[in-house]
């Protein structure tokens, strides 16, 4: 609160706000940003990163995708025929921009996420507009009401999929009433580019975990290990080795995981492997596919799954029609249940022998 600027006195166009694409429809002020939200019903908190498009000095333009927690606060405001009320934030705690960009799961506030992780309590001070709670240590902070009254065309947007797949469209409007901001602010950028990029190299680590932890919670036994591989965004490529332990674990595992929070976004291809295989390896990944996997009867094929606008491969005639669904390609990479004893043996040492022998004779490599 160093510099408080209210009403008439606001002016956005004073901050150096990149346009960070060559095709982007505007400059983003919005890229390393989250949206703070209050659910109208019980009271949730939720943080989410989500485009935000300069419009002029006092109002900006933020396209959310369908299912997105933020986009269902906005909307039980806009049915209720009430304004929502909205922060943003422009430069922050990092570890609070990853939560923001990340599947937390649903009723969760992403500040009880990180106090957890921390072992303190975020500091975060009421918003004189909006009552929201806003990080106390921000670079940047924007309050205001969005209303599906004023509704501007927003985009393109160079988006994380390394495409401009969402074109542009009429979006709600804040109408930004304060701005707060630090003597010398950082204004804080994390536009995405073509995948794998340090985006999704980040996201990746989180949104495996969380897909993890998902597993374990749904009582899948033997989960070896899981990556959400940066080729796809950390979202479309999807990795689970097992131990299987009964006919039709695989299967179990491919449906789940396509379809968990963390992974049924914009998903595209989700694969299950032997323990044996490294999933954040895609070589190795890539290799089971080609020699346990039987196209005919190794892959099902999910119809009508979560997508996005932002989905590059959703046929225009989809888009026109308000149909941002897609399917799946669920792949068993893993030897057949039926007849895993009878499999070919591998040819190399097992991992942990090779893993022995690279330590054993590390210093025949050093230098």
């Amino acid at each position: 609160m160093e510099n408080v600027y209210r009403g008439k006195d606001v002016d956005l166009t004073k901050f150096p706000v990149p346009k960070w694409h060559p095709l982007d429809g505007g400059r983003y002020i919005g890229t390393g940003s989250f949206d703070i939200t209050r659910d109208p019903d019980d009271g949730w908190v939720n943080l989410g990163t989500y485009r935000v498009m300069l419009h002029d000095r006092n109002s900006v333009g933020y396209y959310i995708s369908p299912g997105k927690h933020g986009r269902m606060h906005r909307q039980k405001y806009f049915e209720r025929g009430e304004r929502c009320p909205v922060a943003m934030v422009f430069g922050s705690d990092p570890l609070q921009f990853l939560a923001s960009c990340t599947e937390i799961p649903f009723g969760v506030s992403e500040y009880e996420w990180v106090g957890a992780v921390r072992g303190t309590a975020v500091e975060v001070i009421e918003g004189p507009v909006t009552g929201l709670p806003i990080p106390a240590d921000a670079e940047i902070v924007i309050e205001g009401y969005a209303s599906d009254d004023d509704m501007r065309m927003e985009g393109p947007f160079g988006e994380w999929t390394g495409y401009y797949a969402s074109s542009s469209r009429k979006e709600p409007v804040l109408h930004v009433e304060a701005l707060y901001h630090r003597n010398d602010p950082i204004l804080v950028g994390a536009p995405p580019a073509q995948p794998p990029d340090e985006v999704a190299r980040y996201r990746a680590v989180l949104r495996s975990a969380l897909l993890r932890d998902e597993l374990d919670r749904f009582g899948v036994p033997d989960v070896a290990g899981v990556w959400q591989h940066e080729v796809g965004g950390a979202r479309m490529f999807t990795v689970v080795s097992i131990k299987q332990r009964y006919p039709g674990h695989a299967r179990q595992v491919l449906h789940l995981a396509s379809q968990s929070r963390s992974a049924a976004y914009a998903g595209r291809y989700t694969i299950v492997v032997d323990e044996d295989i490294d999933p954040s390896n895609l070589e190795e990944v890539m290799w089971a596919v080609s020699s346990r996997s039987d196209p005919a009867t190794s892959i099902d094929i999910v119809q009508r799954a979560w997508s996005t606008p932002l989905d590059p491969r959703i046929t225009p005639d989809q888009k026109a029609a308000g149909d941002y669904s897609s399917s799946r390609a669920l792949i068993d990479a893993c030897r057949p249940w039926e007849w895993r004893d009878k499999f070919p043996p591998v040819n190399v040492p097992p991992r942990e022998d090779r893993a022995a022998a690279r330590k054993r004779w590390a210093h025949l490599l050093e230098g």
